[in-house]
């Protein structure tokens, strides 16, 4: 059996942190959870309980860069909370561009169920921050698909 390997995604906002997950292969993210950023030391508190839990190897966090590449203030922000966390965990932190993920997990979502629709959508970009590290990083990444049977 191939042991688990897991990878969390996050989103963080002035407000909340949306956390997402990779599955044991780091195949495929999913959504986790929201944290609220009210109490800091909390947040941090529960992000280190979830990679002990789940065993994280690994962070990757979004980094909202200006839409022309540079660093404004809301990345600043994020790396300050970035460098907090990085002094209770173990594992290493990664950044990934993080441009428009929000915006992207909105119009994913407007599409499905109505129950979704009122929750929000920081675990949702969390995801999909995720899901591009994990598609660009995949060891598959290059190979041909598998053949579908009929």
């Amino acid at each position: 059996m191939v042991g688990i390997a897991r990878i969390m995604g996050l989103d963080i906002g002035d407000s909340r942190i949306g956390v997402a997950l990779s599955d044991p292969l780091g195949l495929l993210a999913s959504p986790l959870t929201i944290i609220s950023r009210a109490d800091e030391p909390a947040a941090i508190a529960k992000l280190v309980d979830i990679i002990r839990e789940k065993e994280i190897v690994k962070v990757i966090a979004g980094l909202p860069l200006n839409m022309d590449g540079s660093r404004g203030n809301q990345a600043e922000k994020t790396d300050i909370f970035v460098t907090a966390l990085g002094r209770y965990i173990q594992v290493p932190i990664e950044y990934r561009d993080e441009r428009l993920s929000t915006i992207n997990a909105r119009e994913l979502i407007q599409g499905v169920r109505k129950t979704y629709r009122g929750t929000r959508y920081d675990a949702a970009a969390a995801a999909l921050i995720l899901q591009s590290y994990l598609d660009e990083t995949s060891p598959r990444k290059g190979l041909p698909e598998e053949p579908q049977s009929l």
